[in-house]
């Protein structure tokens, strides 16, 4: 079941990405993220990879087909040129959601 696999991966406290291994721009968003320091299970990185039933959920839910898949809380904010966009509020968008020590 991708659905549940997804849904249930995404919490409004912390910060989900999904991946897939050897994507470059999945590991540069994974870089990224992890310079942050975050509460314990506040950052998961999820690898779908060869999990096309996921990435097809995931496309059905957020209209993205590409990985990395990036949720900050339960809002999916886009792909590794998103996140980037939002560098500079992420530090406070993480406060706010309790994700960060």
């Amino acid at each position: 079941m991708p659905d549940q696999l997804v849904e249930n991966k995404i919490r409004c406290d912390k910060v989900t990405l999904f991946i897939e291994r050897g994507c470059h721009y999945c590991r540069n968003a994974e870089e990224m993220l992890k310079k942050y320091n975050f509460v314990p299970g506040s950052l998961e990185v999820v690898d779908i990879t060869q999990r096309k039933d996921v990435q097809d959920y995931l496309q059905q839910r957020t209209g993205q087909r590409t990985l990395p898949v990036v949720f900050i809380g339960r809002c999916c904010i886009g792909g590794l040129s998103d996140l980037q966009n939002v560098d500079c509020k992420l530090p406070r968008i993480l406060q706010q959601i309790g994700a960060l020590r």
